[in-house]
């Protein structure tokens, strides 16, 4: 087994080559990130799995990883954030109770239900904006479809004011990149720190029937006191994880149907139901790459390799997803007749994400009205010419261009 750490492309150029050769290092392999910083990547989906519930691994990393703990890594460091950021996915224990329980008033059955007239209308809005483009003229689908169906939604559940919705967003932007300059990385921290801070502001002076409004009210309850960082830190959370991983995955699901006209055939003729292929696009493409961080509170022998106590952990989840030890020969490939297509893409155990339900009615409403609407849209470019996001965190691309008539 290697011994030397893995250098990661910061841009993620390839995250499932990369993957395939940490695998090759064995299922538990040191890397190094930008700063000469080392972290254990997991890219079994056992391990992993076992991991994500292990209570000597923890999410709390700015207490547990003894380099940050002291003050020796700097605010200029691209990963920053996430590790400096306060909500539920940087807690544990009851810590991490007491916020998600907060939060999760949004996300639950009877709640996402309420959501579905607001997705409808916002998807109907795109597509008659998209309606006006010429035929032949190339469109960006991510950036006039995909994204600003995610991000109009996220802003209008928090009830984000329209004039400030740039400024909101923009840090969350920048985050999703591994390959910001120091500069860039610091500056980042303070805008969107200021950004929610002006936000929560607003929202007090003019509160609303909006998810912001409900955290602030939190914070004012005596009974479930929050920081004014951990209020900053959970809508800087709900921003990211609503805007840039649905939209990603929505993306995926496109490419992959367009690229597979059988499968796509199978969709049409009601063979086999949309829900099919977003769950097989969540699993062989979901919307991680590798998630900072988890830091271990105690040694660990895993995987052939010991954890030491106060070492980074990265789940891989776009190699947990494709484990050929899980899913077979046939892991690469996107088949939505796969029998058993369950994955870690969301995570696993107390820090499972909130949002599927909600992602997932996204994807049931704006996939097939997208096809309704352009039933003859194809990729402008081979796949193979697509450009990736620049990121190993999130697993996307820059742009999808398309033509959405010939």
């Amino acid at each position: 087994m290697e011994r030397c750490p893995y250098v990661l492309d910061r841009a993620g150029r390839d995250l499932h080559g990369e993957a395939k050769a940490l695998r090759a290092r064995g299922p538990v392999t040191l890397v190094e990130l930008h700063g000469g910083y080392t972290a254990w990547s997991v890219t079994s989906y056992e391990i992993a799995k076992q991991l994500l519930v292990d209570p000597r691994i923890s999410k709390n990393t700015k207490e547990t990883w003894p380099e940050f703990r002291e003050g020796k890594v700097p605010q200029d460091w691209e990963l920053y954030t996430w590790v400096a950021m306060d909500n539920m996915q940087t807690r544990d224990g009851e810590e991490h109770d007491r916020l998600r329980k907060l939060v999760a008033q949004a996300f639950t059955t009877r709640q996402v239900a309420k959501v579905r007239p607001m997705i409808e209308d916002i998807v109907h809005r795109l597509l008659d904006d998209l309606e006006k483009v010429p035929a032949g003229e190339v469109v960006d689908i991510k950036g006039r479809y995909f994204y600003p169906l995610s991000t109009i939604l996220v802003c209008d559940l928090l009830g984000i004011p329209e004039a400030d919705r740039a400024e909101a967003l923009h840090g969350t932007v920048v985050n999703a990149r591994t390959t910001n300059s120091a500069e860039e990385s610091e500056a980042n921290l303070h805008q969107w720190q200021s950004a929610l801070s002006k936000l929560v502001e607003t929202k007090r002076r003019e509160p609303g029937n909006d998810i912001t409004t409900l955290i602030i009210k939190a914070r004012e309850d005596e009974q479930a006191p929050l920081t004014d960082d951990e209020v900053i830190g959970s809508l800087h959370l709900l921003i990211g994880g609503g805007t840039e991983t649905t939209s990603n995955v929505l993306c995926n699901t496109l490419i992959d149907l367009l690229t597979h006209p059988d499968q796509m055939a199978m969709i049409r003729s009601g063979a086999v139901g949309w829900e099919a292929a977003w769950e097989e696009e969540v699993r062989k493409d979901g919307a991680v790459g590798s998630m900072p961080f988890r830091c271990a509170n105690a040694d660990i022998e895993i995987g052939g390799v010991t954890i030491a106590k106060g070492d980074l952990v990265l789940i891989n989840y776009a190699a947990a997803g494709r484990d050929p030890e899980r899913y077979g020969d046939t892991t690469a490939e996107f088949d939505i007749t796969r029998a058993d297509k369950t994955n870690l893409s969301f995570g696993y155990g107390r820090h499972r994400c909130l949002g599927p339900a909600l992602a997932t009615m996204e994807a049931m409403i704006s996939l097939p009205a997208l096809f309704e609407r352009f039933p003859d849209l194809v990729l402008a470019v081979p796949r193979d010419e697509l450009k990736p996001q620049g990121t190993f965190v999130f697993n996307g691309y820059a742009e999808v261009p398309m033509l959405l008539r010939s």
